[in-house]
């Protein structure tokens, strides 16, 4: 997604911990301006009570919503009925849904359907069809852990037993990505790699196995082979290509 489109960041109050709003606001602004920040809950109730330090400090919008029947969410009703709101607008170019609630996959649905970039975040405990209804879907405790561990030079990451996540399905994954992607050499752009590998699994993501970044983590697997070239464009970045060894 361009850095310059507008985004619409809306948070599941009752859904999403409050610890996580600093590095869950910069994660978001890697792949847009979040122009609309919204919040719902309801505000009246003290578990609520600790966001709301956290909504001056990164300009989020509380919207209160009562829950007026027992055991009905409220809460996403209002989260819905905004979201189509923004999106006749015309204002933004994606959302943001922050929940770790399965409520929301038809939400999703709906604004991809309608040519919005869906980009999900919420906790390990997400429901997969919410998951797989967005474009990406980032998992709110590796923005946390990310901060706290120590990477090398390499950007490998501290812990080796981070490694250990790294099943046959995962490395079999990327192993037909690279193949889907690869030219008549075997050869493919890791960043073509990394595209496909977002659109086939939308929570896919190196930080989720310890590594902050694809390239240390295809590096680490010993299955693939890894070549960097000079940019023809003449960018001052190498290209890296990655493809299967036989």
């Amino acid at each position: 997604m361009d850095k310059d489109h507008n985004l619409a960041v809306l948070i599941d109050g009752d859904n999403i911990p409050s610890a996580y709003v600093k590095e869950m606001m910069e994660e978001i602004a890697k792949y847009g301006n979040p122009t609309i920040k919204r919040i719902y809950g309801d505000w009246t109730k003290p578990n609520l009570s600790k966001w709301k330090n956290m909504l001056l400090e990164n300009a989020i919008t509380p919207i209160q919503q009562y829950a007026y029947t027992t055991g009905k969410n409220a809460t996403d009703s209002a989260m819905i009925i905004d979201a189509m709101d923004i999106l006749y607008s015309g204002k933004v170019n994606g959302f943001c849904l922050v929940s770790s609630d399965s409520d929301f996959t038809r939400l999703a649905t709906r604004l991809r359907e309608a040519g919005m970039t869906v980009i999900g975040i919420g906790e390990k405990k997400t429901p997969n069809p919410f998951i797989v209804a967005c474009d990406r879907f980032i998992y709110i405790e590796i923005l946390k852990k990310a901060e706290k561990t120590a990477q090398d030079p390499k950007g490998k990451p501290a812990k080796k037993d981070e490694d250990d996540k790294i099943t046959p399905k995962v490395i079999s994954l990327i192993s037909a990505t690279i193949s889907d992607c690869a030219d008549d050499d075997g050869w493919a752009f890791l960043g073509d790699v990394g595209g496909l590998l977002q659109k086939k699994q939308p929570n896919f993501d190196s930080r989720n196995f310890g590594f902050q970044k694809l390239t240390p983590m295809i590096k680490s697997i010993n299955k693939f082979e890894i070549e960097q070239r000079e940019n023809q464009r003449g960018g001052k970045y190498k290209l890296v290509y990655v493809r299967n060894k036989d």
